[in-house]
């Protein structure tokens, strides 16, 4: 599994015209889910996601998570995050689940992440999406179980 992540101002998705979800400050995670990842690979990135200290604290230090600012989650697939392109032009994606058994670890992925208590929005799997957000730094990373 691997995520790129984004701590955001505010962000929102829109499918054919319509924001179907959106947030303020907090952290957009996009995710891409890649052959044999399992509930091991989604508790182990919700844990770093939720602790991850990348806001700053009074000192203007990164020390505070999502959670110690009350900040809100948005989860996005991207698939084209399994992608590869060493070779050639064209990328090749055949790291990444197959749509179905993928849908099911990005809804278990959502799922764990609220049980967290944090507030969680969701794009659309497999669903043409427009994503808008104001990133705050910028601050971006990825993670990834490999």
């Amino acid at each position: 599994m691997i995520i790129l992540l984004q701590r955001v101002k505010n962000a929102s998705v829109k499918v054919n015209e319509k924001t179907i979800a959106e947030i303020n400050r907090g952290i957009v995670v996009f995710v891409g889910i890649e052959k044999g990842d399992s509930q091991r690979d989604i508790d182990y990135l919700v844990n770093k996601i939720i602790n991850l200290r990348i806001f700053e604290d009074n000192n203007a230090k990164m020390n505070l998570s999502v959670k110690d600012v009350n900040g809100e989650i948005m989860v996005v697939s991207e698939f084209t995050l399994a992608g590869n392109c060493k070779k050639g032009n064209r990328p090749s994606f055949e790291r990444a689940m197959p749509p179905k058994e993928a849908e099911k670890i990005y809804k278990d992925f959502i799922d764990t992440l609220r049980k967290t208590g944090i507030s969680v929005k969701e794009g659309s799997f497999r669903s043409f999406m427009h994503v808008s957000l104001v990133n705050e730094g910028p601050v971006t990373f990825i993670l990834s179980t490999r």
